[in-house]
């Protein structure tokens, strides 16, 4: 009878002696689920783009391609002056669309909607678009723009379990889908109020693509706006190109 016993007490110590391990690799998990919070995920993302110091380094952007609406292929172009201004292009039946914003304000062409003359933007839309004067837009610098971040946990997107983080203020949210793998964008969908009336913009991200300075773009992105679906691909982009600031003023009617 003591054979039994003996073996007993052997698997009790054979328990004892997993415990160590089986506390460390607990606690490993529950250190590595608390280290990934909504802040560390977007300087996970930050540093994906580059980082700081290529960031530094980037004075204007220039996007050059198409934008497919209802099965057309249009030309499409977008210049940014890190801080100054950003400017899209889009020409439809010989038509400039224009979307023009600085760090004092912006102001708007579209002749599909009647307006054919250069009009000023909404205050609202003009005070939540000068995120585009920047490298990373709200990313960049989110907590001095008021805003307060929170992770949402995994959620799948395109059959990956994408990390759900969200940017909050008052007068703006905007949700992102990171990957878990390279942490870049997948996915945004922000909520605003332009006019007095909710808008919601769902936008995906892909073809990323490193630039010679180092610094890491989309070069293809699907937009749903207004009823309407759009992808834009660029097929060009340049950093540092000349820009004349210039291009960014209203044009007097």
């Amino acid at each position: 009878m003591a054979e039994p016993y003996l073996w007993q007490q052997k698997k009790e110590k054979m328990k004892l002696s997993k415990l160590p391990l089986l506390v460390m690799i607990a606690c490993t998990s529950l250190a590595t689920a608390h280290a990934q919070t909504a802040s560390d995920i977007i300087n996970k993302h930050m540093q994906a783009l580059g980082g700081p110091d290529v960031f530094a380094k980037v004075k204007s952007v220039y996007y050059e391609g198409t934008l497919n609406v209802m099965g057309n292929d249009v030309p499409t172009s977008a210049t940014l002056l890190v801080g100054k201004g950003f400017k899209t292009v889009t020409t439809f039946n010989g038509m400039d669309i224009i979307q023009c914003f600085t760090d004092t304000s912006g102001w708007m062409v579209n002749p599909m909607a009647g307006q054919t003359d250069p009009t000023p933007m909404p205050a609202d839309m003009v005070k939540n678009s000068k995120s585009a004067l920047t490298i990373g837009n709200y990313l960049s610098d989110y907590k001095a723009n008021g805003f307060k971040d929170s992770l949402l946990g995994r959620e799948s997107f395109d059959s990956v379990n994408a990390f759900k983080v969200k940017l909050s203020k008052p007068d703006l949210e905007i949700t992102y889908w990171f990957d878990p793998n390279t942490f870049y964008i997948l996915k945004t969908e922000s909520k605003t109020t332009v006019s007095g009336q909710d808008v919601t913009t769902p936008t995906t991200y892909s073809g990323y693509k490193k630039t010679d300075v180092g610094y890491v773009v989309p070069t293809v992105m699907g937009v749903s706006a207004g009823g309407m679906d759009m992808t834009i691909t660029y097929t060009k982009v340049e950093v540092n190109k000349e820009v004349d600031p210039k291009i960014f003023v209203m044009p007097s009617k």
